[in-house]
């Protein structure tokens, strides 16, 4: 039987898209690991400890996005990027997804055929300084040297910021974000800019006398952060955005690491549905129905990876903020598993 030249195309069409669809879940199977690409060395995100073991909140979804396709949160492989290197390593395949702090822009999202896909940490630059240099304000910062790190968007942020304010200012722009560090740390720079969360964790892990350093309270931007996939893999691209949500759901509703074998009796039909109780949110992402089982039992909610890793139980101690839950003022609302 012929087929009709007008579906004859439509298949055409849609045959690469199907199988491009299919091609990094495929990948990521067959391999026996999903590749994430990381910071370079960012504590609180995505660092190794002193045993050489990956750990951070960007590390937890990586973590999480394993648990949820192998049942096995250790079957992750970290891959060290800086700013330049890492949407090349995500375009080419090098990875499978970046875990690490990238902020959603417009011009991301849509120009580099890659895609955000949710939102983990929202942010904001900011500025830190050393208290000798006797300023509160980032309006007093008139004639300062600022050091930053070259490929991010904080460049750029800072330079439009800079004229609406008619500040005056010197970059001291370097490639590698611990060659920022040291220079800052070394008084190369009167001042550090990059996103608050990155100077929180800077202060105190990088600085021999943190009490020394200050982070300014101005903040100059939106930094909405969070992971990136490549464009036109829509199967792969639900399993990190349900991945997220799915600890998110989990904090929502009460669903801890050590209560969710006992959440599996619960009657809330919602919960049965994130614990693959009530099945069909698996066989929806091409996953086992225990997806978000795995990831609870293994990694955590969202509010328990946050509060080990950046919060109350960490040396960061960043008050969660705008990555509150939606019901406690913050911004964290997460999509209905149903």
């Amino acid at each position: 039987m012929r087929i009709p030249a007008l579906i004859a195309a439509t298949l055409l069409t849609l045959g690469p898209l199907a199988a491009a669809q299919a091609s990094t879940l495929d990948t990521v199977k067959a391999r026996g690991v999903v590749q994430c690409g990381t910071t370079t060395g960012f504590a609180g995100f995505s660092a190794p400890d002193d045993k050489g073991e990956w750990r951070g909140l960007d590390i937890d979804l990586c973590k999480a996005i394993a648990a949820a396709v192998f049942g096995d949160s250790t079957r992750f492989k970290a891959v060290p990027l800086n700013a330049q290197q890492r949407f090349t390593a995500l375009q080419s395949g090098e990875v499978d997804v970046l875990t690490r702090n990238t902020t959603v822009t417009q011009q991301r999202d849509t120009a580099l055929g890659i895609i955000g896909a949710g939102i983990n940490f929202y942010d904001g630059q900011g500025f830190l300084v050393p208290r000798s240099l006797d300023v509160d304000s980032a309006l007093d910062l008139n004639g300062a040297t600022i050091c930053l790190q070259t490929g991010t968007s904080n460049e750029n942020t800072l330079a439009d910021w800079a004229r609406g304010h008619n500040i005056q200012y010197t970059p001291v722009v370097f490639d590698q974000f611990n060659e920022v560090v040291n220079a800052f740390a070394a008084g190369r720079c009167d001042v550090f800019s990059t996103d608050a969360s990155g100077l929180a964790s800077i202060r105190i892990s990088r600085l021999s006398n943190p009490d020394d350093y200050l982070v300014l309270p101005e903040i100059i931007s939106k930094e909405p952060l969070g992971p990136f996939v490549r464009q036109g893999d829509d199967a792969w691209l639900n399993i990190v955005k349900w991945t997220f949500y799915a600890m998110l759901e989990a904090e929502e509703y009460g669903i801890s690491q050590a209560n969710v074998d006992e959440q599996i009796k619960s009657e809330n039909p919602n919960v049965q549905r994130i614990l693959g109780v009530t099945p069909g949110a698996g066989k929806n992402l091409g996953l086992d129905e225990k997806w978000a089982y795995n990831i609870v039992k293994q990694v955590g909610n969202y509010g328990e990876s946050y509060a080990r890793n950046v919060g109350e139980n960490s040396p960061l101690q960043i008050p969660r903020g705008l990555n509150r839950q939606w019901y406690d003022g913050g911004l964290m609302y997460a999509l209905p598993i149903r």
